[in-house]
């Protein structure tokens, strides 16, 4: 039964790392706006945004292979990198005002220096790893990147990976010790602290059943609380940044834009070492080629991790499949969301992809030791026992018809949809995600509330210097950026805190 009905000026679904980022902003820039945030979980960051949930990489496009495509005639476009690394400064500055400005304290439970590291097996991916570094280490944003094809070398970079490793496989590698490795869940858990001091009204255990447009032209959502009971709520703005949780609450909402969009599920495991000799032997994160048919979301990398200030050693990801759009969702939520608007569409991407169900088939069904061999590639001596497997957050990447890719085309990346008039707005897909959460909300801002942004411009810049600036243009400021981010945020040190090794 219907309990209460009370109005806000924005409502939040779901207490992830977008949400809180959003309602961050929104709260500097409308200090007196009243905000109210619904998430059906019992605390903030428990889904995509948790730490054991996605790979902290704080992805710059540092070390990730799959930004910079190789081109038919063997150069490097490097066009993607430069704009994840653009949206990656975004959210360091804001970071930085953050701390800076005391909203949030201890920059060192959430963000860590890093290196970053991508590593190639076999002589024609040493000359690509090649091209690419010569490429990127001429451009502003990727100074300091080092190459590298000597065996001796590279056991200074990583001993672990090279130990009893054989001498005669042509191997390379570039690193950038100014990666970061960081902890979504806990960054996540800060702002939604900083929130609550603000009066932004958070409901745990809140699970809403359904949105609709009210006769004003706001927004009534159908929420079912703790107890049972249903609660009305309604609000001039609506932002959806559930995770998995989006796409069904996006189809709800009626919208246009919403129509004619599938998602497609993709779970994740990790290995996690529990040996803290083996977890000491590695410092970065070393990613790798995806294999082919390989979805780029399961890019191989081992990672150092920093989680409860203590250092992990994480191994994967492996894909799985499930038709649940969350950890917590229902065997139901692939099924319940196709719709006569987007059936085709589904069906297009499922004649398109086979090859992609084929690897998701194979990846299910790996043994813990066939998953050792594929960790042995990285690390040749690793030990069965040393590793356990941990699931990873769901992901679930947009499907839709594009003019350049036809109908049915599987997107990899993050979606921002939103109505019309910019009531209501919804972020769909996956990686580079969390580490993008700062301009993707700004990017919500801009098309959400524009009748706003001439006198909240300042603000935006005082948060976010670089603001309405291509930086990758501007070398000067890049340097500024690196330099006042990096004393904000305590990234100065030589990347190796005194940290306790997890056990």
């Amino acid at each position: 039964m219907s309990s209460q009905k009370t109005e806000t000026d924005v409502i939040l679904i779901g207490a992830g790392i977008m949400s809180a980022t959003l309602g961050t902003m929104l709260k500097e820039l409308a200090p007196d706006w009243k905000i109210t945030v619904f998430e059906k979980l019992a605390g903030a960051g428990e889904e995509s945004s948790n730490e054991w949930n996605n790979a902290g990489t704080g992805h710059a496009a540092l070390c990730e292979l799959n930004y910079t495509a190789e081109r038919p005639d063997g150069t490097v476009d490097i066009s993607k990198a430069i704009q994840v690394n653009q949206q990656f400064q975004d959210s360091m500055q804001f970071w930085s005002y953050l701390v800076n400005g005391k909203l949030i304290r201890k920059p060192q439970d959430f963000i860590m220096p890093l290196p970053h590291m991508s590593l190639v097996h076999g002589a024609s991916n040493v000359a690509f790893l090649k091209r690419r570094f010569e490429a990127m280490s001429q451009h502003p944003l990727f100074q300091g990147m080092e190459f590298s094809d000597d065996p001796n070398k590279l056991k200074e970079w990583i001993p672990l990976v090279m130990k009893d490793r054989p001498s005669n496989e042509p191997l390379a590698a570039t690193r950038i010790a100014s990666g970061t490795d960081v902890n979504f869940g806990a960054l996540t858990r800060m702002l939604f602290e900083h929130l609550k001091k603000k009066n932004v009204d958070i409901r745990y255990k809140h699970n809403v059943e359904d949105i609709k447009r009210a006769g004003n032209g706001s927004w009534e959502l159908k929420i079912k609380n703790e107890s049972g009971n249903i609660e009305r709520h309604t609000a001039k703005f609506v932002f959806i940044g559930g995770g998995g949780g989006s796409l069904p609450l996006l189809q709800k909402s009626g919208i246009p834009e919403g129509k004619h969009i599938g998602g497609f599920p993709i779970s994740g495991l990790f290995m996690s070492c529990n040996n803290p000799e083996v977890i000491a032997q590695h410092h970065a994160k070393v990613y790798g080629k995806a294999k082919v048919g390989a979805p780029p979301m399961s890019v191989p990398h081992l990672d150092t991790r920093y989680i409860d200030n203590k250092k992990s050693l994480l191994f994967g990801p492996f894909a799985g499949f499930s038709p649940k759009f969350l950890k917590t969702g229902s065997m139901f939520d692939l099924i319940g969301t196709v719709k006569p608007n987007n059936i085709l569409t589904m069906l297009a991407s499922g004649a398109k992809n086979l090859s992609l169900v084929k690897y998701l088939v194979q990846q299910v069904m790996l043994s813990k030791e066939k998953r050792m061999e594929e960790l042995r590639e990285f690390i040749p001596n690793a030990k069965s026992e040393d590793w356990d497997l941990v699931v990873a957050g769901q992901r679930v990447q947009v499907i839709k018809d594009t003019a350049t890719g036809g109908k049915g085309t599987l997107q990899f990346g993050t979606e921002v949809v939103s109505a019309a008039d910019g009531s209501i707005s919804a972020l769909l897909g996956a990686s580079p995600g969390a580490s993008t959460a700062v301009s993707v909300m700004l990017e919500v801002i801009e098309k959400c509330f524009p009748q706003h942004l001439k006198d909240w411009e300042p603000k935006i810049k005082e948060m976010i210097p670089s603001y309405g600036i291509r930086i990758a243009d501007e070398p000067e400021l890049i340097r500024k950026i690196h330099k006042t981010t990096s004393e904000a945020l305590g990234l100065n040190g030589n990347g190796k805190p005194p940290l306790q090794v997890a056990r």
